[in-house]
């Protein structure tokens, strides 16, 4: 589904105007759109709805939810916690779409002077939803010049990344040919981007209130107000006699006056007996006019005219209304339907449509691969064991998968043992978390060991001697089928996890070897490097495998595999004998899943940047979007793998094992709580993929 994300040029741009004015000419073009707003723009009253929900909610009948509030922003941005911010946009996205849906409007995050870091927000719920850009700029007394360098500036920013800008509208044009002013800008921005639209700056369209004007100045209502909702053209302050002022005094004016100003009121009562829909007085300094006046005046009031009391001086007044907040209330539909439908006018839809439809390359974003992977995992409800059951950072993870539902984790360790361990480091064990003391379940699987093993002369002495290993331990209650998933290396080496796994579970059906991949959430999308912990020199043949296992993981995981088999040369740039093997693996991988988008050797810079993949192999389906990296030994790829972990502080969730029957994970012993959560979420959802 095609996403467009708007993203202001500033703080009053007009956006939920220009959003919603969008979301209409795209309904109107025969296409269903859907509507999401990221972060409210200011801070909401208690119990109140944001007023851009409302609108969608009552114009085009979309149920999104309610932005994040600028205080939980605020909140999680200062923590530091930026990545649980965008997962959490994330989620509500997720629960915005459906499958009757075929283009998303996300109405961007507007910055303000107060909180500046909102800037570059926009850029990161750009690349987590897989999001087009289309700037929006207000245009008011700037040249086409001027315009020009703030979209070309504005448009620098997404130079460096996989986000595409779509185009630019331009909103608040005040000249008299928009036609040649769009040209005009067009010619001066970079990229040939497309101008979407031109909207004029066009008051009568966005015509206040007069019950907003009364409770923006906490004024008293004194009569009429039954006929708070007359719309205000002008803003008349009678700073002159009623001889100077009577012909101010028009349809849609808001007379603002002195109570003592006895000329100004009558003029003004003459106008409205006369017939001029007056849209209503406003006294000032908070004396209200003298009961006599009251009562020459007041068969005039009774003509649907509100008459509003404000404690302001008169100057005080016109200065705060000069100053009004031009947002159109939650309440007010009718002036947004209004504005809704002329912004729908003036968009040219058919050119941003035209782009909807074209293959673009999509990429799985870190929060979105977070999101989606606890939700899979939650939805699997598998039963994960952790042999390392009393070590801290375990125990920690299983209370949190345990409390949040990613997984019913078992840990293998004396009940006591890890009670101590949370007590001593304050972590709250959920009731329904298992704990199962090693010593009670071990003998009931000494005689399925001694089974498995017999033609390796396995007796049930060894067993019992074997089982005192906890990894053993979990890896027979895995094998019978009383867990569906397990994840060790905390403490133990990633051979100590992978040999009982290999003597025990074995091979699944078709696989050569067992090897591994590692999910690297990078800025904007998420990398699968394989193998990177297992297969110390692989041969082609093995090579292929690996290829074949690490694009299936990335599927299972949503990610479109567009495999790289990383060499030192590109093509026949060099050669040499690892050289050899990569085009022979590569060849072999083709072979074997011609479905699959397979293609070597490649550098890296070749696989992974699009303007050196376009140079150096112009032909490749993969070079410069490469998703699924495949390196061409251990070395190779445990150094690359550490060094983006670690130089570019990257989270890297792995290593997954593939190739076994049932899913086996291992730790890297440095591995921080977070890492062990998300690889029992893996190991959860691998599970269920094993099982189909």
């Amino acid at each position: 589904m095609p996403k467009f994300l708007l993203v202001p040029l500033g703080a009053k741009t007009g956006l939920t105007s220009i959003s919603l004015g969008l979301l209409r000419a795209i309904q109107r073009s025969g296409r269903r759109p859907v509507y999401y707003k990221p972060v409210a723009d200011s801070p909401a009253a208690s119990g109140s709805s944001d007023p851009a929900v409302v609108f969608a909610n009552n114009l085009f009948h979309l149920n999104p939810p309610s932005p994040q509030p600028l205080s939980k922003v605020e909140e999680l941005v200062s923590a530091g916690r930026d990545d649980d911010l965008i997962e959490l946009m994330v989620s509500d996205f997720d629960q915005v779409t459906s499958a009757e849906h075929d283009v998303a409007v996300i109405e961007g995050v507007v910055p303000d002077d107060e909180r500046s870091f909102l800037t570059s927000k926009n850029a990161q719920i750009a690349a987590s939803l897989n999001a087009s850009i289309i700037l929006v700029a207000a245009v008011g007394k700037y040249s086409a010049e001027q315009v020009a360098d703030q979209i070309n500036l504005a448009a620098h920013e997404y130079d460096n990344s996989h986000t595409e800008v779509a185009g630019f509208i331009l909103n608040r044009y005040h000249g008299s040919d928009a036609q040649a002013f769009a040209a005009e800008v067009s010619a001066k921005v970079r990229g040939k981007l497309p101008c979407l639209g031109v909207v004029p700056f066009s008051p009568e369209h966005s015509l206040r209130r007069v019950a907003d004007i009364a409770g923006y100045l906490n004024a008293q209502v004194i009569a009429g107000e039954a006929h708070l909702g007359n719309r205000t053209k002008e803003i008349v302050v009678a700073a002159q006699n009623a001889a100077q002022m009577h012909h101010r005094i028009t349809s849609g004016a808001l007379v603002i006056t002195p109570g003592d100003r006895e000329d100004i009121l009558m003029a003004a009562s003459l106008k409205i007996l006369s017939g001029v829909p007056v849209a209503g007085l406003l006294i000032t300094c908070g004396t209200p006019p003298s009961p006599a006046v009251q009562g020459i005046i007041s068969p005039a009031l009774s003509h649907n005219v509100p008459v509003l009391l404000t404690e302001l001086d008169t100057f005080a007044t016109a200065y705060a209304l000069a100053h009004q907040d031009q947002t159109v209330p939650a309440d007010d539909t009718e002036r947004m339907e209004t504005m809704v439908d002329f912004v729908a006018e003036h968009v040219d839809v058919d050119t941003l449509c035209r782009n909807i439809g074209k293959p673009r390359q999509l990429l799985m974003s870190p929060p979105a691969f977070r999101f989606r992977m606890m939700e899979q995992a939650r939805a699997a409800n598998k039963r994960i064991v952790l042999p390392e059951g009393d070590e801290p950072r375990t125990v920690e993870a299983a209370a949190i998968c345990q409390s949040k539902g990613i997984a019913r984790c078992v840990l293998l360790a004396k009940p006591e043992a890890v009670r101590e361990v949370a007590a001593n480091r304050g972590i709250t064990l959920p009731e329904n978390l298992e704990i199962i003391d090693p010593d009670s379940i071990r003998e009931q699987y000494v005689a399925p060991m001694v089974e498995l093993r017999k033609h390796k002369g396995l007796t049930p002495g060894l067993a019992r001697q074997a089982l005192e290993d906890s990894v053993v331990l979990g890896t027979m209650m895995l094998q019978q089928g009383d867990v569906d998933g397990l994840v060790s290396g905390a403490v133990h080496t990633t051979a100590n996890t992978i040999r009982p796994a290999l003597q025990l579970i074995k091979t699944a059906p078709g696989a050569s070897l067992v090897s591994s991949v590692f999910f690297m959430l990078m800025p904007e999308q998420v990398l699968v490097y394989g193998d990177c912990a297992v297969n110390p020199e692989p041969t082609a043949a093995e090579l292929a495998d690996i290829a074949i296992q690490s694009a299936e993981s990335a599927k299972a995981f949503g990610i479109e595999p567009r495999v790289a088999m990383i060499s030192y040369s590109t093509g026949t740039s060099g050669s040499g004998a690892d050289v050899e093997k990569v085009k022979e693996a590569t060849k072999l991988a083709q072979e074997k899943r011609p479905d699959l988008l397979i293609d070597g050797p490649l550098q890296y810079d070749a696989a992974s940047v699009p303007s050196v993949g376009r140079q150096k192999a112009p032909d490749s389906k993969v070079a410069g979007q490469a998703n699924v990296f495949v390196f061409p030994d251990l070395n190779t790829g445990n150094t690359t793998y550490k060094a983006v972990q670690r130089s570019a502080n990257v989270l890297s969730v792995g290593p997954m094992l593939q190739g076994l029957r049932k899913p086996v994970n291992d730790l890297s012993r440095g591995a921080l709580v977070d890492d062990i959560v998300y690889t029992i979420a893996l190991t959860a959802i691998q599970s269920v993929q094993m099982g189909k």
